[in-house]
């Protein structure tokens, strides 16, 4: 089923209204579909290097826009699904406290799952449902994605269609250790 999506997605790339199937496909990943933007953008900057930026953008926009949708999800539906759940079996103080341990480091979580291959939706739901501060939020969600959609971008822009397999297989990798090290760095810098 999901290779079916997949490929009725990455036929939305030829359409002639292919901006708008874009916008869609990242709102929505960013809050409900399991298939990222990229599958794409990546087609699409290929047919039109020219337009690498305005493809970014429309994606960065839409993401962030459906994070506001995931955001809202996390604050309400966890009120009056969720809570009612937990007090039921006994957990609403694991909840406070997982709140606060999440918001300490909702920057990090926030950005790290806005440039890895980790599941965006899973955080904008968790960021909405901890009430992660929402200007921090969105500022973060922009970085973020900003940076993967733009790094995405400039590759295809650059080297074309030869740095594709890169970025299918790699630089999901490449983003994931960037964070790693740079939370390395930080902690690193506090602790020595």
């Amino acid at each position: 089923m999901i290779r079916r999506l997949y490929d009725r997605t990455l036929a939305l790339a030829d359409h002639p209204h292919a901006l708008w199937a874009l916008a869609v496909v990242a709102f929505l990943e960013s809050s409900v579909f399991p298939i990222p933007p990229d599958i794409l953008m990546i087609p699409m900057i290929l047919a039109t290097p020219r337009r690498a930026w305005l493809i970014a953008g429309v994606a960065l926009a839409a993401s962030v826009l459906g994070g506001l949708l995931g955001y809202a999800i996390g604050a309400l539906a966890f009120e009056g699904i969720g809570r009612p759940i937990l007090e039921t079996l006994g957990k609403a103080d694991a909840v406070a406290e997982f709140n606060t341990r999440f918001n300490d480091f909702g920057f990090w979580a926030v950005l790290a799952a806005g440039v890895t291959p980790f599941p965006f939706k899973v955080i904008t739901i968790m960021s909405g449902w901890t009430g992660m501060p929402l200007v921090t939020f969105i500022a973060t969600s922009i970085l973020a994605r900003g940076l993967r959609f733009f790094v995405v971008a400039a590759l295809l822009r650059v080297f074309g269609a030869p740095i594709r397999d890169f970025i299918e297989k790699r630089l999901g990798l490449m983003f994931t250790l960037f964070v790693v090290i740079l939370l390395g760095g930080f902690l690193a810098v506090r602790y020595i």
